[in-house]
């Protein structure tokens, strides 16, 4: 699925666009490999997922950052809902 990933905080980065390899959950990392199929993106390990309701956004808190994860069209990965608690 191609996706659009925003770090946000204190000091906000560039948006990083490409196809999302592996789904944000809790204790593994967010993969994200560029259009040119040589690089990729990865995050420090997921903490918390949040999807914001109606929509195809979602806020992720890693051990270091908080990103904003857009999720531009749909393919075969699924992102896992979050577990009420």
């Amino acid at each position: 699925m191609e996706v659009m990933l925003r770090k946000v905080g204190k000091k906000p980065g560039g948006p990083v666009v490409g196809r999302l390899l592996r789904p944000p959950k809790s204790g593994s990392v967010v993969v994200i490999e560029f259009a040119d199929g040589l690089h990729e993106y990865v995050t420090t390990p997921v903490k918390r997922v949040l999807r914001l309701c109606g929509g195809d956004i979602y806020y992720l808190q890693t051990a270091n950052s908080r990103y904003r994860l857009e999720i531009r069209s749909q393919g075969p990965v699924a992102v896992e809902q979050p577990v009420a608690k």
